[in-house]
């Protein structure tokens, strides 16, 4: 979790503020254009950051699990979002007011340094899926969007329809479940209704385009925390 990497004096500027609140699968956090009055930590689960298209499409441009926060790109003075949030693995998330947030940034060069680190490698995550979604073949882009996933949920099997999927990557859902057969032909997933399962995680780091290990390579240089499956943060 982001906040405990924090130092123990900046972390009791905030502990003191925080929530526990579960988020479900579906679940709008915030929407593009409102002002957001909570900075959320998850605990377990993933939330997506979708671009809102003219023909009210969506589209992925970032997930966030464990070692991160979601609110930050509206800013801690109550800014409005640029993008909107929602829960794409179920979870439990600690909830901090806006205004708590930013007075405690203001206090603490520490927390500042480190919400930069995380800011950053958010915004590469952002820059660097735009890129794969315009240019990178889809099995290569569902391989690596599983992993991202993979590296968040917390387990091996995590609930996601097709047309979960197809939404995050921008296709149609007839499209997902062609690609997701060669995957699982080859092995390295297994699908029911309304979930997916990885089978071979080496495999399917292969079959990813590189965008996957640049992210990571990223994060690793800012210093950031790295999500891993099974890890706690």
């Amino acid at each position: 979790m982001w906040i405990a990497a924090l130092d123990p004096a900046d972390r009791k500027r905030i502990e003191p503020h925080l929530n526990e609140r579960p988020f479900t699968q579906g679940q709008m956090l915030y929407d593009a254009g409102e002002a957001v009055s909570e900075i959320w930590f998850p605990m377990s689960g993933v939330v997506s950051l979708m671009t809102i298209l003219d023909d009210d499409r969506m589209i992925e441009t970032a997930a966030i699990g464990r070692e991160g926060l979601v609110g930050v790109t509206c800013g801690p003075s109550n800014a409005r979002a640029a993008s909107r949030a929602i829960a794409q693995i179920e979870g439990v998330s600690a909830c901090c007011p806006s205004d708590v947030f930013a007075e405690a940034l203001g206090e603490s060069e520490g927390m500042r340094a480190a919400l930069a680190r995380f800011t950053e490698s958010l915004f590469a995550q952002v820059q660097q899926a735009a890129a794969c979604n315009a240019q990178h073949r889809l099995d290569e882009r569902l391989a690596r969007w599983l992993l991202t996933i993979h590296d968040r949920a917390g387990d091996d099997r995590f609930h996601l329809t097709q047309a979960d999927i197809a939404g995050m990557l921008g296709v149609r859902r007839a499209t997902v479940s062609e690609v997701g057969s060669v995957l699982e032909d080859r092995g390295l997933i297994r699908r029911g209704r309304g979930w997916v399962q990885i089978l071979d995680r080496k495999a399917l780091e292969g079959a990813a385009c590189g965008c996957y290990d640049a992210m990571r390579s990223l994060m690793k240089d800012l210093g950031s925390p790295l999500p891993r499956p099974g890890a706690s943060i």
